[in-house]
């Protein structure tokens, strides 16, 4: 039973990292007035070129940190480039913030297979990696380097928010814009941050969520739905970062399920899941996203979005 158990902490914690740094991504681009429903194709964008950078350097033999590093920094740089597209459109044109999102999703998938079977010698869309660079040893125990990531996003997140001066203009920037304004701070500039940090903690979370749990990504199949998930994640968080983690954890402990239930309810309960029987994996990968449904649906009344929030701002209106 304990193997189960390490089974289903291990991918837990593997899904709750790259929800809460996506969905605290999320909660920057917000707090700053602007919605970013295109989180979904900026971790399908970040991290495709992520992982192109992990293959190439992979097969150049460069050192480990040298790959870590690099790997992040171009699928951090790539998600940040991506999510320009809703700062440009939204921040400087003032276009509908939702529909830019949803383009954007589309555009990413439908970019990166081209992209992917053009590269790929064999025409695919498939890109095979190795992740020995992102695993540290510990006692018996193998850690990726993502949860300690994961950790310092969390902390510096809240400290930024909260305890300085730019988490305050930037909060002031979501709630009243004209009145931030008008006390000496620029608006576009702290909502185009707003996008940017959004974008770069995408392709991170993209990362997160692909390297730890696999050796081989398919372009087609994006991050089933990760990005939207963590939209939910940031409404029931409350557009707070420690309350999105503890939100990230619940609904992570559903996904993983998916991978050791069966094992997991006949050492608990004797009961055999299984394909007779109508379960399979696919249901426990459903159960966060109908909880999401559920709960918004209960929920929605009380949570508290930033008042400015998808409102585009120009300099002279009220």
């Amino acid at each position: 039973m304990g193997a189960q158990f390490a089974i289903l902490f291990s991918y837990m914690f593997i899904f709750a990292v790259s929800l809460m740094i996506v969905a605290i991504g999320g909660m920057f681009s917000e707090r700053s007035g602007v919605i970013n429903i295109g989180l979904e194709g900026t971790m399908v964008f970040g991290g495709f070129f992520g992982l192109l950078t992990l293959t190439g350097l992979t097969g150049a033999g460069a050192h480990p940190a040298l790959i870590v590093i690099l790997t992040i920094l171009v699928a951090v740089i790539a998600g940040a480039a991506y999510s320009m597209l809703l700062a440009v459109v939204a921040i400087k044109f003032n276009a509908d913030q939702t529909l830019i999102g949803t383009a954007m999703n589309l555009l990413a998938t439908a970019a990166v297979v081209v992209l992917a079977k053009r590269i790929s010698p064999y025409a695919t869309d498939a890109i095979t990696f190795v992740k020995d660079s992102f695993i540290i040893p510990i006692g018996q125990f193998d850690i990726n380097i993502f949860l300690f990531l994961g950790i310092i996003v969390l902390i510096v997140s809240w400290f930024a928010l909260f305890k300085t001066r730019f988490g305050l203009r930037l909060r002031a920037c979501g709630e009243n814009p004209h009145s931030a304004a008008s006390a000496g701070i620029n608006v576009f500039k702290f909502r185009y941050i707003g996008v940017l940090i959004s974008g770069a903690l995408a392709g991170l979370g993209a990362l997160a969520y692909i390297i730890p749990a696999s050796s081989s990504w398919n372009a087609s199949s994006g991050v089933s739905g990760f990005g939207f998930l963590a939209l939910a994640v940031l409404i029931f968080g409350a557009w707070k970062p420690f309350r999105i983690a503890g939100t990230a954890l619940f609904f992570s402990f559903f996904m993983a399920l998916s991978f050791c239930y069966y094992d997991l309810f006949f050492a608990l309960f004797g009961v055999e899941l299984s394909k007779d029987v109508g379960v399979t994996s696919e249901l426990f990968r459903m159960i966060p996203y109908i909880l999401s449904l559920v709960l918004l649906a209960f929920t929605s009344k009380k949570s508290r979005a930033p008042k400015a929030e998808g409102q585009p701002y120009e300099r002279g209106q009220r």
